[in-house]
């Protein structure tokens, strides 16, 4: 096995972070407002955050889709990070997370940019047209996972990036005890990706885990 790797402690990670980008004075408020909810876990770390806007910047990634919004911080991550022009479509089910997140938006002056839809993000997506996204980032529901990556796919511009976010869901994806709806969903989809030949794909240790997977240009 290779053994060039870091344990990355909580001390290491703070590291990391604070050797970052400085961190959007809104993104903080938000953040540090999200650590005190009693799903906090499902917000993005920041070093994730940081990743994420240079993606969108080295992308020009003007047209991004997200599947899951909580409190909004991701969202606000890639909007601020967009050219003027660029539009971002979030989806999630929770009508209470997203106020706090429409309420950032706002302040951080790109509400123009992202629009939330309220529905089922299966629903959602069926009623988008093929090939419109730069980037698509895919934070919901693991249960539907294989689901949304299909369907995301077809979604995607050639050359464009999708991102699925908690692959590794814990560590739990490599304890075979572990037959949750969840874990099996998330080794369902690791397996199809690594299998499809069609594609570029790699698994980050970011986090909870993030693969990135280039759609080809033919």
């Amino acid at each position: 096995m290779n053994d060039k790797y870091v344990q990355l402690t909580p001390e290491l990670s703070d590291y990391m972070v604070l050797s970052c980008s400085q961190e959007h004075p809104i993104l903080k408020e938000l953040r540090d407002l999200t650590a005190s909810l009693s799903g906090a876990q499902m917000q993005i770390s920041p070093l994730q955050g940081h990743f994420m806007a240079m993606l969108v910047r080295l992308l020009s990634a003007n047209n991004i889709l997200e599947l899951g919004t909580y409190t909004g911080y991701s969202s606000l991550c890639m909007a601020l990070n967009q050219s003027p022009e660029g539009r971002v479509i979030t989806c999630d089910i929770d009508d209470k997370t997203t106020i706090i997140a429409k309420k950032y938006w706002h302040k951080a002056g790109v509400s123009d940019r992202i629009t939330l839809k309220l529905a089922p993000a299966l629903e959602t997506i069926a009623q988008l047209d093929k090939n419109q996204f730069d980037l698509i980032f895919i934070d919901a529901d693991k249960r539907n996972l294989p689901q949304y990556y299909q369907r995301c796919y077809d979604l995607l511009k050639p050359n464009g990036l999708i991102l699925i976010d908690n692959v590794l869901w814990g560590g739990k994806v490599i304890d075979m005890d572990n037959q949750s709806a969840q874990v099996h969903a998330i080794r369902e989809l690791n397996q199809a990706l690594k299998n499809d030949s069609s594609i570029q794909c790699c698994m980050l240790p970011i986090a909870d885990g993030l693969t990135m997977v280039r759609k080809p240009s033919t």
